[in-house]
């Protein structure tokens, strides 16, 4: 070859990557002897060589192959470059090599930036309505490139495309399929560079083009015509009926479908869904396999709770059995009302208690799928907190696959600057670095698409991913709603929009793929389908295996009973307390902690009374030995808010955490405890959806102060008071709120008591306030030792935690049961007694130790320790046992409207003072006086020490009935 035809698409080729090795070893050739070398490289060689520095470090060299290294593998230069680059010899010039190194610099950011940027181009809304500014930095200009370069060849070594080298204009081409389509992808947000290239390789590979077979893509149209089928069914048979259908994000179906499938072939065994209310229907029926039959007797009315109060049709959860590609799976819908998001946490908390029951660590055996509608998704702070919680300790799942029924309009507003301040609705998922992949609703083919790369992805990195897919409410926020009053042009636009099965349908037969014939029969056949009442999921498995889920049988239909067998051999408690004292060897104790563990020892064995910490400790101690698996969860439960619990012990030396209870012997249950983050909604939400999955377990939640769960209302509420009545799901979840008066403020005396008592009704829950070790010992056992599943609200203490008379023996422990009532300690002489004081909690001790002290032998204390249910036989055998009482009172610290009175005092004056047509027993001479208590007050509890102490003394006077 000469060197006229040394051109320059040779030149490049041998000046690359690959050779620069051997061309570095020509360049030292040269530099001792010019003539050395073929006369082509010693020409190009002569560019970078001086007379006065040939004997010098060749650092131009070196350079300029360190260039080629980084940027080019090959190129081919187009015909109108200019031969003014070309020296002489016909060798590629400085001035082409560095143009072309700053063009392919520029087409690394291009491609950068269409990652990074591409979403912003892509074609995500059905309605064409969407308004976005367009991204410079998607231009060649931007980036340094013109049309002149479109042609040019450049390397794709770190481009996804299965080939080395393409033009400008290929390159252009394949970024816009990828990432300027139906789908809009954002992970660039992602940390991890690992995550990274999947997603990109994942994305690209294919060149932007979705290949699924033929058969594949009938079956998308089957699920798509089942989902719009369901719903023109319905809203034919019920027109105008609240149903919240599905009608433009009829693409979701075929989507769940997918995943569902698709995760099922993976080795997934269960799947949860929690989802709002928009498509719940359509998932129930086509999707999870509920009989439309049934569906239908619940619009017709046919079908009334046959217990509680149930609840409305898209509220309800459901659950079957599925078949996949790699068996049989389970499937869960959760319940959940209509604060959507709330189900989140829920969703999670029952997640991950079927992990821990399956042992799956990793996650890859149970599946969370949460599906979101856009306005809540951006609007609702527990979406904050549950993202929070991912990938902690306590709550992680391995990941959560989220989907965002984008409709782009909440309730009625779509206006994006009274919707949120960020640009899209799923940013807040960005916290925790998730991908998110929005993708155009009538697209379904991408939708699957992005279903498979959200599942893979979850699989691979176990972390949350999003999927935000924009579609539409054909019909407004409900069936009601007149949608054009609010939104005109949007709704202008869809009235004249085909549907989504229509589009695709019409796709599918102009490629011959289906006949229209084909597609009509689809739709007839669903609709006949209907009309018989056949089951019409797929998938569905009619004799399902129920080693898949757990069985509630054992724990349903059981009173709350009071006398419960919670003893414990006396001996047994000795030598599980022996067993908590024992460290790892060389562990060493901070000097505090250290005397805890060793004053423990001994209340453990016997050697001096137990108070709270002790007696609470023993109680998990014999569960988890006897095979009842406890977990505990809070902002500070390994220590205890007050420094009682000291369940989590830590080294001094390394830090290092050694947990007692969960080491007491080989074939113990689980024992977990989590210091929460600092959340109380989300948390409690958690726990309360890890009870309604593991029914055999005591879990517990722990506010730092009673008050803190004023933020999570709402799972109280909805949830704790009210699942079992709407829902029929039981569930054993206990909540500690340490509550008292010490002076403490508004903020950290009262748990609010009376909110708890307000939602009691139907056995649906239990309200203790206990006031000694044994009475926390045996209410823990008894919580699950009873078959019985209620919510356990505990008015926990704080000063009574190492309160001098608020202790137990170990007898007490080991004979004892949990006590309603507890009556008159003192040996009082019950015919001299003329007042009667009930209380509850703390002001107990304050009662006993004044009474004490002014050596009162005319009033009698006793203590409700169970407020609800509320022992009333055990009320009114206290009264029968003093004949001459003159006064009853009621006791409490809280102001008047709050606290138990409230509560009491239609039962008090029922149960003291019935009427005589009554024919139950009444005092002779009682009278049930007004509570004693602080005044009214709109807040809970005084700021000054001073007033608290005025107040105190007022209570504990007037109940005793004695001057001030």
């Amino acid at each position: 070859m000469t060197t006229q035809n040394f051109n320059i698409a040779h030149r490049f080729t041998e000046l690359s990557a690959d050779n620069a090795v051997y061309l570095e070893s020509l360049y030292e050739d040269y530099l001792q002897d010019p003539t050395s070398i073929d006369e082509k490289y010693a020409a190009y060689f002569e560019q970078f060589a001086k007379e006065d520095d040939k004997n010098s470090l060749h650092h131009a060299i070196q350079d300029q192959f360190l260039l080629l290294a980084r940027n080019t593998t090959s190129a081919k230069v187009s015909s109108n470059t200019s031969s003014s680059n070309t020296n002489a010899s016909g060798v590629c010039s400085p001035t082409e090599l560095a143009r072309y190194s700053q063009n392919q610099m520029g087409v690394q950011k291009l491609i950068t930036s269409y990652r990074r940027r591409g979403h912003r181009h892509a074609k995500l809304d059905p309605l064409g309505l969407m308004a976005r500014p367009q991204a410079e930095e998607l231009t060649i200009a931007y980036h340094g490139l013109s049309e002149a370069d479109l042609d040019t060849v450049y390397p794709t070594s770190d481009f996804n495309i299965g080939k080395d080298k393409a033009t400008l204009r290929e390159i252009i081409e394949i970024l816009q399929r990828v990432y300027c389509g139906s789908v809009g992808a954002e992970y660039m947000h992602v940390t991890t560079a690992k995550e990274k290239e999947w997603i990109e390789k994942y994305l690209e590979q294919n060149h932007g083009f979705i290949k699924f077979d033929n058969e594949k893509r009938k079956s998308i149209l089957e699920r798509l015509t089942a989902a719009e089928g369901l719903e023109k069914y319905l809203a034919r048979k019920y027109t105008g009926v609240k149903r919240f259908g599905l009608e433009g994000g009829e693409s979701f179906i075929p989507m769940v479908h997918e995943i569902i499938q698709r995760a099922g072939q993976n080795g997934t065994q269960e799947m949860v869904i929690g989802m709002a209310h928009r498509g719940r229907l359509n998932l129930l029926v086509n999707i999870l396999g509920k009989n439309p039959k049934d569906l239908f007797d619940e619009f017709d009315g046919k079908k009334q709770p046959t217990v509680g109060s149930g609840d409305v049709k898209y509220h309800n959860g459901f659950s079957s059995n599925v078949m996949t590609p790699g068996g049989e799976a389970h499937l869960a819908l959760a319940f959940n009302p209509s604060h959507l998001e709330i189900v989140s946490p829920v969703l999670i908390g029952s997640v991950r208690a079927r992990q821990v029951r399956r042992n799956d660590t990793t996650g890859n055996e149970v599946l969370p799928i949460v599906v979101h509608g856009d306005a809540a998704f951006a609007g609702q702070g527990v979406n904050q907190e549950t993202f929070q919680m991912s990938q902690t300790r306590a709550y992680a799942t391995g990941g959560t696959l989220h989907i965002v029924i984008n409709n782009q309009v909440g309730f009625t507003t779509s206006r994006i600057e009274d919707a949120r301040s960020t640009e899209y609705c799923t940013d807040v998922a960005k916290m925790v670095h998730a991908p998110i992949f929005h993708v155009n609703g009538d697209d379904p083919e991408a939708v699957v698409f992005i279903a498979k790369l959200a599942h893979d992805y979850r699989k691979e990195f176990h972390k949350d991913i999003v999927i935000d897919m924009y579609c539409y409410r054909r019909n407004g926020h409900n069936e009601a709603d007149e949608p054009s009053a609010t939104q005109p042009l949007m709704y202008s636009v869809i009235k004249k929009l085909p549907t989504t099965r229509e589009i695709y349908a019409q796709k599918l037969v102009n490629e011959n793929v289906i006949s229209n014939e084909d597609a009509v029969g689809y739709d007839n056949a669903y609709r006949d389908s209907l009309d018989k009442g056949d089951y019409v999921a797929s998938a569905l498995v009619h004799e399902p295996n129920k080693e898949l889920f757990v069985d509630w049988t054992p724990y349903l239909g059981h009173d709350l009973e009071d006398d419960w067998d919670t003893t414990v051999d006396i001996e047994t408690l000795k030598t599980y307390g022996k067993r908590m004292a024992v460290l790892p060897e060389g562990y060493e104790l901070q000097r505090q902690v250290a005397k805890v563990v060793e004053q423990r020892l001994a209340m453990q064995t016997g050697q001096e009374p137990l108070n709270w910490g002790a007696a609470e400790t023993l109680a998990y101690a014999t569960l988890v030995e006897e095979g009842y698996p406890v977990r505990i969860t809070g902002e500070d439960v390994g220590r205890g808010t007050f420094s009682h619990r000291h369940s989590e012990l830590y080294n001094i030396k390394d830090g290092s955490m050694y947990i007692p209870l969960a080491n007491l012997s080989e074939n113990q249950a689980r024992f977990d405890t989590f210091n929460s983050l600092l959340s109380e909604e989300a948390v409690l939400a958690f726990e309360y959806g890890y009870s309604t999955t593991t029914p055999n377990a005591l879990v517990i939640w722990e506010a730092q102060f009673g008050d803190f769960a004023n933020g999570a209302q709402v799972v109280i509420d909805q949830f704790i008071s009210s699942g079992e009545t709407k829902w029929q799901r039981l569930s054993g979840l206990t909540m500690l709120l340490p509550h008292g008066y010490e002076g403490q403020g508004p903020e950290h005396s009262s748990a609010r008591l009376e909110r708890y008592l307000q939602l009691c009704a139907e056995d649906n829950m239990q309200v203790m306030t206990p006031t000694t070790p044994a009475q926390i010992f045996h209410a823990l056992r008894r919580q699950v030792k009873r078959p019985a599943r209620k919510p356990l609200i505990i008015m926990s203490p704080k000063s009574l935690l190492r309160h001098k008379l608020a202790t137990s023996t170990l007898e007490e422990l080991a004979t004892g049961k949990f006590e309603t009532v507890i009556s008159e300690i003192d040996n009082l002489d019950n015919s001299q007694v003329s007042r009667l004081v009930f209380c509850g909690g703390k002001v107990y001790y304050d009662l006993l130790e004044k009474r004490r002290e002014l050596d009162l032998h005319n009033v009698a204390i006793v203590r409700i320790e169970q407020l609800y249910p509320l022992p009333e036989a055990r009320i009114l055998a206290e009264v029968a046992k003093y004949q001459n009482l003159e006064e009853i009172v009621w006791a409490q610290e809280e102001p008047l409207n709050q606290g138990a009175w409230y509560y009491l005092a239609p039962h008090m004056f029922r149960l003291i003072a019935p009427p005589k047509s009554s024919g139950m027993p009444r005092p002779t001479k009682a009278m049930l006086l007004p509570a004693v208590a602080r005044p009214s007050s709109a807040a809970p509890a005084a700021g000054s020490m001073q007033m608290h102490t005025a107040q105190q003394k007022a209570v504990i006077h007037g109940a005793l009935g004695i001057d001030e």
